[in-house]
C-alpha cells in the first residue's frame, strides 16, 4: 500500500479558514475592553502579563489571588433563613398574625378554652401557609444549583517551570496557561509564541467553524480549543473577562416575574372586597352593642377564611410539580414562575448556532462540477488528494472531506509534494503521482483564488462566479478544487465543494409545533445574516433577518433605563423573521422590545453571548451543553440536545396553567360565597325575632372557619394532579372573564346557603317547609352546623364546577382529585355529626346530613349550568375565544415517528 513521501513539505502557518461566504464579523466582543489600555484594575496592565517563560511562582500567584480574586463570576447568593423569616411577613401571613394576635387577646381577656383551640388552629395554618410554598421553591432551586456545582472547570497552568491542572478559578492575571485541544479556554488570555491552534468560539460569536489563532491573538474565556496547543497568558479573570463583562448585564435585570404580578392583583382585589364586607359587618354588629374584642375576631379571621390565603401555596405547589414533570422530559426548572410565563409564551427568540443547528459543518449534495464528465465522487477524491489523506485530518473541512471518499481508494497515489493551507495564497497544493508513474498537481482553496490561476477560466468564470456568489447570497461556505494534467501549472477549475452548519433533525419539526401552538419563532444570531437567512429558509421560518443596521448598539446601563425600546423597535422586531450578526446588547434590546410592546417572550442560547437576553426574558431557556453564564442565567435549563424538549414543555406548561386557573376560578367562587353569605346572615338576618333566646344576628364560629379554610386549602392542592388538556392557543390570564365565571359559580351557592339558612331558622315554625320535609325543629347551634356542613359541601362541589368550560362530566378528574374530595368532604360530615370543639355548635344527624349531602348535590348540577351559560355567552358576544385543546397522543406518534432514536 502506497503512502505519501513528504517531499518538501512547507512549515504549516495557519489552518483552512471560512472560504466562500463573504467578511464574517468579528463576534460579540469586538470592541471591549477592560478598565483601559494601560491598567488593570488600578495596576499598570504590561507588568502583570509580562510573564518569564517559567511562568509565575507560587507566591506571586497566591499575592495576585488575593489582589484580583478568583478567577468566577460574583453570584448572588440568598440568605435561606432570611428568605424564610421573610415569608412570615409578606402581606398574607401578616393578616394571619393579625387574626393570632386579636384572637389571643380576645382568649385572654375572656378567660376562653375555646379561644385558645382557636389560636393553635391559626398558628399550624399560618405554618402551613409559609412551610409548603418555600420547601417547594427551594427543592427547584436545590436542582439548578446542584447542575452548576456539576460543572467544575479546570486549567493546565505552568507555575516555576512546572506545569500541573488547578482549579480554574485560582488562576490570576499573568498566569501562563496551556491551551490543548478539547479543553476550554478558562480565562481571557494572549496567545503566546508557538504553532497556531484553532478554537472554536460559537459560544461567543454564533459563528460555526473553527477559528485560526496565531501568537499575539486574544482568546476570550468561554471558547474552546479543537486543535494544536499552545502556551497563553493570563490577561483578565473572573468579572474582568469579557465573560464577566456579559454577566454584569446579566445581574443587573431583576424585576417581579409576570406570575407573581398577577397573583398579586387577584389578591389585592379579593382583600380590598373583603375589607370592605368585613368592614360593614363590623361596623353593624358593634352597632347592635356586640363585644368589641368578639366582633374584631370574628372579622379578621372571617377575612382570613374568605380570602385566598392559600393561593400562592397552592399554584406554588402546582408549578412545582410541574417542575419535577418538566425535569423527567429533560427541563431543568431554575424559577417556579417560568413555568406559568411559558405557558403564556407568544415569542420565542432562539440562537442559531448549537440550538436551531448541530454547531458543526457538514457537506452539502449541492457539488456543482464545470468540466464535462467529471462526477461529484471525482472532485471529492481530488479534494482528499489535496490533503494527508493518510494521517488523521487536521481541519474540520479536512475532516469532512476525507469523511466522505473511500480512503484504501486514494492508496493507488502517492503524494510526492505537499504545500499546507497559507492564509496568505488562501489556498493548499499537492503533487500526486499515480500507479501508471504520471504526475499531476491538485488545488483545493477560496474560488476566487483558484478561479485565477486556472487555464480554464475564460470559459467557465462567469458561471463559477455567479455559482459563488448565488451560494454566498445563502449562507453556504464554498470550497474550490481545480487539477492539472501533468506537473504543469495549467490548472483547471473543476468543481466547488459547499458546506454548511445543517439544522439539527428536530428542529423544523419542533418550529412546526411551535407556531401550531401560536408561539412565533425568530432566529437572534451573531452570525452572518446570509448563513441566517438560509437557516430560516431552509426551516421555513421566513426570509425576512434583518441585520443590525437599524438597531443601536446601546450599553448595558443605558438598555436597562430604556423605556421607549417597544415604542422605537417593538413593530420592526415584531415584523423580522430573525436578526444577523448581533451582539449581545443587540440580543437584549430585541427581547425588551418585544416585552415592551406587551408579548411574552422566550429565549433559547447557549453561550455566553446570550446570557443577557436569557436573563432579560420573560422564559430564559438554556440548552445541552450551554455555558456556565448561559445556565445562570436561564429560567429553565434542558438536559438534552435539540429544541424538541420545548415543544413538551410548552404542553406540561399549558396544563399547569389550566390547573393553577381552574384552582384560581374555584377559590374566587369561595371567597364570594362565604364573604357575602357572612355580610348577609350577619346583618339581615336577626335570629332572635325567631326565638328570644337566639342572638341577634346569624353567624358561625371561629374554630368552624378556620376549620373549612384549613380542610378546603389543604385538600385542594390535589388540583396540581388533575386531569386537563393543553390548550393550542397561548395562555393568559383574563381576570375579567375569570371573575365573571367564578361570579356564576359562587353566587349560586350564596343563593343555596341563603335559601337553605332561611328556612333552617324557620325550623321551629310547624307550617314552614322544613317540618313539611318531617324534619324535626332544630336549635341555634345545630343550625350554626348545618350551615357549616352545607357550606363546606358547596365548596367542595365547586372544584368540579370550576375546572371545565363544559358540564362537570365532560372530563372525568384524577384519581387523587376525587380522593381529596372524599377525604374532605367525609371529614366535614364527620366533623358535623360529632362535632368536637363546643363553640355553642351541636352535631346534627346522620340523616340531616344526608338531605344536606343532596341538596347541595343538586344546586351543583345547577352551578355547573349556570357556568355552561355564562361561558356559552361570553362566546357569543365574543370575550371569550372556543380554542382547541392539543392533542397529545398525536402530538407523541409524530414525535416518535420523527425520532425513533435519540437526536445527536
Amino acid at each position: 500500500m502506497a503512502r505519501g513521501k513528504h517531499g518538501k513539505e512547507k512549515d504549516p502557518v495557519g489552518s483552512e479558514p471560512l472560504l466562500g461566504a463573504g467578511k464574517e464579523d468579528s463576534g460579540a466582543y469586538g470592541t471591549e475592553a477592560h478598565d483601559d489600555a494601560r491598567f488593570y484594575m488600578g495596576v499598570d496592565r504590561e507588568s502583570l502579563i509580562n510573564t518569564p517563560e517559567s511562568g509565575l511562582t507560587e507566591e506571586e500567584a497566591a499575592r495576585r489571588l488575593e489582589l484580583f480574586g478568583p478567577n468566577q463570576l460574583s453570584v448572588k447568593e440568598d440568605n435561606m433563613w432570611l428568605k424564610l423569616a421573610l415569608e412570615f411577613v409578606q402581606p398574607m401571613p401578616m393578616m394571619i398574625w393579625a387574626a393570632i394576635l386579636i384572637e389571643s387577646i380576645e382568649t385572654y381577656i375572656h378567660q376562653s378554652m375555646d379561644g385558645l383551640v382557636d389560636v393553635i388552629v391559626l398558628v399550624v395554618l399560618q405554618l402551613l401557609n409559609v412551610l409548603v410554598g418555600f420547601i417547594e421553591e427551594m427543592k427547584a432551586g436545590d436542582a439548578i444549583a446542584a447542575l452548576r456545582e456539576s460543572l467544575k472547570p479546570e486549567a493546565t497552568v505552568k507555575r516555576e517551570g512546572r506545569v500541573y491542572i488547578i482549579n480554574a478559578t485560582k488562576l490570576v492575571p499573568g498566569d501562563v496557561v496551556v491551551l490543548g485541544a478539547g479543553g476550554a479556554i478558562p480565562a481571557d488570555c494572549t496567545i503566546r509564541e508557538g504553532k497556531p491552534i484553532q478554537v472554536d468560539q460559537s459560544a461567543l460569536t454564533g459563528e460555526s467553524l473553527p477559528v485560526a489563532m496565531f501568537p499575539g491573538a486574544d482568546a476570550k474565556m468561554g471558547s474552546t480549543v479543537t486543535r494544536g496547543e499552545i502556551e497563553a497568558t493570563v490577561t483578565a479573570t473572573g468579572s474582568q473577562t469579557f465573560f464577566g463583562k456579559t454577566a454584569d448585564l446579566v445581574q443587573g435585570v431583576d424585576e417581579l416575574g409576570h406570575f407573581e404580578k398577577v397573583l398579586r392583583e387577584i389578591t389585592y382585589i379579593l382583600v380590598a372586597v373583603g375589607f370592605f364586607i368585613c368592614a360593614l359587618v363590623f361596623i353593624y354588629l358593634i352597632s347592635i352593642g356586640v363585644d368589641f374584642w368578639e366582633v374584631l375576631a370574628f372579622n379578621v379571621v372571617l377575612l382570613v377564611a374568605s380570602i385566598p390565603i392559600a393561593l400562592r401555596v397552592v399554584c406554588t405547589t402546582t408549578l412545582a410539580l410541574g417542575c419535577h414533570e418538566l425535569a423527567a422530559e429533560k427541563a431543568i426548572v431554575a424559577r417556579l414562575s417560568s413555568v406559568e410565563e411559558l405557558a403564556g409564551m407568544t415569542i420565542l427568540c432562539s440562537d442559531k448556532t448549537g440550538t436551531l443547528t448541530l454547531n458543526k459543518m457538514v457537506l452539502q449534495d449541492d457539488l456543482p462540477t464545470f468540466v464535462p464528465g467529471v462526477s461529484r465522487e471525482e472532485v471529492l477524491r481530488l479534494a482528499a488528494l489535496a490533503a494527508k489523506w493518510w494521517e488523521p485530518a487536521k481541519d474540520a473541512l479536512d475532516t469532512l472531506v476525507l469523511n466522505a471518499v473511500n480512503i484504501s481508494e486514494l492508496d493507488v497515489f502517492e503524494q510526492t509534494d505537499h504545500t499546507p493551507f497559507d492564509p496568505v495564497i488562501k489556498r493548499t497544493e499537492s503533487t500526486i503521482k499515480s500507479k501508471d508513474g504520471k504526475s499531476f498537481k491538485v488545488t483545493k482553496g477560496a474560488p476566487h483564488v483558484v478561479l485565477d490561476m486556472c487555464v480554464n477560466k475564460s470559459s467557465v468564470g462567469q458561471e463559477v462566479e455567479k455559482k459563488v456568489l448565488e451560494l454566498a447570497h445563502r449562507g453556504i461556505r464554498s470550497l474550490a478544487v481545480a487539477r492539472t494534467k501533468n506537473e504543469t501549472k495549467d490548472f483547471e477549475f473543476i468543481g466547488i465543494l459547499t458546506f454548511l452548519d445543517p439544522p439539527r433533525p428536530d428542529t423544523k419539526h419542533t418550529i412546526d409545533c411551535a407556531n401550531e401552538f401560536g408561539v412565533s419563532v425568530k432566529m437572534i444570531t451573531g452570525d452572518h445574516r446570509a448563513i441566517a437567512v438560509e437557516t430560516c429558509r431552509t426551516l421555513g421560518m421566513g426570509t425576512n433577518v434583518l441585520g443590525t443596521e437599524k438597531l443601536p448598539l446601546m450599553k448595558a446601563e443605558e438598555l436597562e433605563k430604556a423605556t421607549t425600546l417597544g415604542r422605537d423597535y417593538g413593530e420592526l422586531c415584531r415584523k423580522a423573521d430573525g436578526f444577523a450578526q448581533v451582539f449581545p446588547e443587540h440580543k437584549y434590546l430585541i427581547v425588551e422590545a418585544l416585552r415592551q410592546q406587551g408579548m411574552l417572550v422566550g429565549m433559547t442560547g447557549d453561550g455566553v453571548n446570550d446570557a443577557p437576553a436569557l436573563k432579560r426574558a420573560d422564559v430564559g431557556i438554556a440548552v445541552q451543553g450551554a455555558t456556565s453564564a448561559a445556565q445562570a442565567a436561564a429560567d429553565i435549563v434542558l438536559t438534552e440536545p435539540g429544541l424538541s424538549t420545548i415543544v413538551t414543555a410548552i404542553v406540561t406548561s399549558r396544563k399547569i396553567f389550566q390547573r393553577m386557573k381552574n384552582f384560581v376560578i374555584y377559590r374566587v367562587a369561595c371567597t364570594e360565597q362565604l364573604l357575602f353569605f357572612f355580610f348577609i346572615s350577619c346583618v339581615f338576618y336577626h335570629p332572635n325575632e325567631i326565638n328570644a333566646a337566639w342572638p341577634s344576628h346569624f353567624a358561625i364560629p371561629v374554630i368552624a372557619l378556620v376549620t373549612i379554610t384549613i380542610l378546603n386549602d389543604g385538600t385542594i392542592i390535589s388540583v396540581a394532579y388533575d386531569n386537563v388538556h393543553a390548550s393550542m392557543q397561548p395562555e393568559k390570564w383574563d381576570l375579567n372573564i375569570l371573575y365573571i365565571v367564578s361570579s356564576a359559580i359562587g353566587l349560586t351557592a350564596l343563593a343555596s346557603s341563603l335559601l337553605i339558612l332561611s328556612v333552617a331558622l324557620s325550623s321551629a315554625d310547624p307550617t314552614s317547609a322544613w317540618r313539611e320535609f318531617g324534619l324535626p325543629a332544630l336549635s341555634y347551634g345545630e343550625i350554626q352546623t348545618l350551615m357549616y356542613l352545607k357550606i363546606s359541601l358547596s365548596d367542595y362541589f365547586s372544584v368540579f364546577n370550576s375546572r371545565t368550560k363544559g358540564w362537570f362530566w365532560s372530563r372525568a378528574p384524577s384519581f387523587i382529585l376525587v380522593g381529596a374530595f372524599i377525604f374532605a368532604t367525609a371529614a366535614s360530615t364527620l366533623l358535623a355529626v360529632y362535632w368536637p370543639f363546643g363553640n355553642g355548635m351541636i352535631g346534627i344527624s346522620w340523616e340531616l346530613s344526608g338531605y344536606v349531602w343532596l341538596y347541595v348535590a343538586f344546586w351543583a348540577i345547577i352551578q355547573d349550568a349556570g357556568k355552561v351559560l355564562t361561558y356559552n355567552t361570553l362566546q357569543y358576544f365574543g370575550w371569550v375565544e372556543s380554542v382547541a385543546v392539543i392533542d397529545e397522543r398525536k402530538l407523541k406518534d409524530q414525535t416518535q415517528q420523527l425520532f425513533g432514536v435519540d437526536v445527536e
